[in-house]
């Protein structure tokens, strides 16, 4: 089932996200992250949570969706700075309990194995996810599997395009392929948060809300999970009914 918020803005989606996030704050939580410009607001809100309430992670742990293929994780851009940057280095998290998928090694999809056995081990109690302008989560693009698991993934086009403002409008420098946790392995979060922002995401929210349960739209497939949560402001909301 899918239960959506309706906000002014970005601003107020960072809000409300924190609004749902903090019940999952406690000991013993596993927390599912993302990267990108949707999640930063909610990251600044955990961040001011954390030095003003003395919330603690010290006893949860977290995975996170992805992470680009060949670079190093001291590159400003791979997701492990990333997390660090924004988040990490802010609070009390161990880091033998931030998980982010290796998108370095010999045998990718070996180490995607383990991502998810790790992952079986400690379920995720809520999953965070931003979605692409063509309906991707994680880096799942249209035509993904609903039961794939963590993959090495060649990104579309138009995600190669989207991510360019983050490697200086430079297409060249972006990551052709990514690691990622699949739908199948998204799936199984015990609750998902969903955050919308933006007029280029009206259509990717319409089709995952209420188009049809396709894989053209990998989103979509949250319709059949039990616990989601959508944040949308209103620009992201425009084209729904």
């Amino acid at each position: 089932m899918i239960n959506i918020i309706r906000v002014k803005d970005y601003e107020e989606a960072s809000d409300k996200a924190f609004e749902v996030m903090k019940d999952f704050l406690k000991p013993g939580k596993v927390l599912g992250l993302a990267t990108g410009s949707t999640p930063l607001g909610l990251y600044a809100r955990m961040v001011k949570d954390h030095e003003e309430n003395k919330t603690s992670y010290a006893d949860i742990r977290s995975f996170n969706l992805d992470e680009y293929v060949g670079l190093p994780i001291s590159h400003p851009e791979s997701y492990y700075a990333f997390m660090h940057r924004n988040l990490f280095d802010k609070i009390d998290i161990k880091e033998e309990n931030a998980h982010v998928p290796s998108g370095l090694g010999d045998d990718l999809e070996a180490q995607a194995k383990k991502y998810d056995a790790m992952i079986d081990e400690s379920p995720v109690d809520i999953q965070l996810l931003g979605i692409g302008s063509d309906g991707h989560i994680a880096f799942n693009e249209p035509g993904t599997p609903f039961n794939s698991g963590t993959h090495v993934t060649d990104l579309a086009e138009s995600t190669i395009k989207d991510n360019c403002r983050f490697f200086d409008n430079d297409i060249s420098k972006v990551p052709t392929q990514a690691v990622t946790q699949g739908i199948g392995t998204i799936m199984k979060a015990r609750n998902i948060l969903l955050i919308a922002t933006g007029a280029n995401k009206a259509q990717a929210v319409k089709d995952m809300i209420e188009g049809p349960i396709d894989e053209a739209c990998p989103a979509s497939v949250l319709q059949r999970h039990p616990n989601v949560t959508v944040i949308v402001d209103e620009a992201a909301a425009a084209l729904l009914k």
